[in-house]
C-alpha cells in the first residue's frame, strides 16, 4: 500500500488547525492513547524510514531469495484481516511502494527483509517478484529502520512492539538503540520490557497480537499472572476449545477475566465468616447476640432492659478497655 501518499493526504488536511507538537513514544494519558502515536509522529516515523529508499533504484527480486529479518515485529495469530486486504489490493493494483532489503549478511546471493514483510509475503502468495530497494545496512541500522517503519504503522499493537523490543534486548542491542528504533522514551521502554519479561511468552503467543488491548491492560494482566496458581489456570485455559475459537482481543479478555475472577473467589473463600453466639443472664431481662468476624465485632441487645444495659456498657467502655489491656499485659508478662 502507498503509505507515503496516505500520510501525505492526512497531514495536508485542515491546514488551518493549530500545529500539533509530536513527542516520541505513546501518548502520555489514557489506555487507548497508549496504543497509537499521533498523526505527526506517524508521519515523522514514516519519513525517517522512507528516506532510506528515497531516490534509490527499485528492482524486482524473486521472493525465493528473500529471508525474514533476524528479529520479528509481528505476532502471527492466524487471523490477519489486514493482510488479506493488502493481498487483494496488490492483486488488483500491483505493489505501490517498494520494500527495503539488505544483502544477507551470511548467505551470499540472498537478501534479508529490513521492512515490508507483509508485502514480501503477499508477493510470495501471488507468485510474483517483489519490488524492492536493496541497500547494505549494519545490524544496528537494520533494526532502527525496521522499528521506525513499524512506528509508521498504527496497526502494530502494544504487545507486538514490546516483543520486538524484548528480542532486540536479547540480541544484545543497547536500550538507546531500542528506544530509537521504536521512538519511545526510557520509562515506556521499561514498561514494555517488564511485560515481556514477566508474562511467559507461551501466553503472549497464545493470546496473539491483541490489537485492541493497550499498555495498561497488559500491565494489569502481568500482575494477575504472578498470583499463586494463576499460571496453571492460564495453561489450562489457553488449551481449551473455547479459548482457541476466539479472536485475539477476545482471547485476552477471557484470560484476564478468568484470572481476575479466581483472585476474587479466593479472597471470598478465605474471608472469615462471622461467628454468632448468644448470651442471656439468669433473670432473662436482656438478651445479647454476638458476632465476631475477626476484624469486626457486633453486640446486639434485646428485651426489656436492653436499652439501659447498652447505655451502661457505652458509659463504661473506657473502664472495660483498660481492664482488657491490663489482662493482655499480664498474659504476655509485660
Amino acid at each position: 500500500m502507498a503509505r507515503r501518499d496516505v500520510l501525505l493526504g492526512i497531514t495536508q488536511v485542515d491546514t488551518k488547525l493549530p500545529e500539533r507538537q509530536a513527542t516520541p513514544g505513546y501518548a502520555m494519558r489514557g489506555a487507548s492513547k497508549s496504543m497509537l502515536s499521533s498523526i505527526g509522529e506517524l508521519a515523522a516515523a514514516a519519513a525517517k524510514a522512507e528516506k532510506l529508499i528515497e531516490g534509490e533504484t527499485v528492482v524486482d527480486i524473486n521472493t525465493g531469495l528473500i529471508d525474514r529479518s533476524f528479529v520479528s515485529d509481528r505476532i502471527d495469530d492466524g487471523g490477519d484481516e489486514a493482510f488479506r486486504e493488502l493481498l487483494e489490493a496488490i492483486r488488483e493494483r500491483g505493489q505501490d511502494s517498494p520494500v527495503l532489503l539488505r544483502p544477507h549478511p551470511t548467505a551470499k546471493g540472498r537478501y534479508q527483509v529490513v521492512f515490508g514483510h507483509r508485502r514480501v509475503r503477499a508477493a510470495r502468495v501471488l507468485e510474483k517478484p517483489v519490488r524492492a530497494v536493496v541497500k547494505p545496512l549494519a545490524d544496528i541500522d537494520h533494526v532502527i529502520a525496521q522499528g521506525q517503519e513499524n512506528s509508521a504503522r498504527e496497526n502494530l499493537s502494544f504487545i507486538e512492539r514490546s516483543m520486538f523490543a524484548g528480542q532486540l534486548l536479547d540480541l544484545g542491542f543497547d536500550r538507546q538503540t531500542i528506544q530509537s528504533s521504536l521512538s519511545v522514551d526510557a520509562p515506556m521502554l521499561t514498561r514494555m520490557l517488564s511485560v515481556t519479561k514477566r508474562v511467559p511468552h507461551v501466553f503472549i503467543k497464545a493470546v496473539g497480537a491483541a490489537k485492541g488491548i493497550g499498555r495498561d491492560r497488559w500491565i494489569e494482566l502481568t500482575s494477575l499472572m504472578e498470583r499463586p496458581g494463576n499460571q496453571n489456570l492460564a495453561s489450562e485455559l489457553i488449551e481449551s476449545g473455547e479459548f482457541k475459537a476466539l479472536e485475539s482481543n477476545e482471547r485476552f479478555n477471557l484470560l484476564f477475566n478468568a484470572l481476575a475472577s479466581k483472585g476474587r473467589a479466593a479472597r471470598k473463600a478465605i474471608k472469615p465468616r462471622a461467628q454468632a453466639t448468644s448470651w442471656s443472664p439468669s433473670d432473662k431481662l436482656v438478651a445479647a447476640t454476638i458476632k465476631n468476624a475477626g476484624t469486626g465485632f457486633s453486640l446486639v441487645l434485646k428485651s426489656k432492659d436492653a436499652g439501659k444495659f447498652g447505655a451502661y456498657i457505652s458509659a463504661n467502655l473506657d473502664v472495660f478497655y483498660r481492664a482488657f489491656r491490663e489482662g493482655e499485659a499480664k498474659q504476655t508478662g509485660d
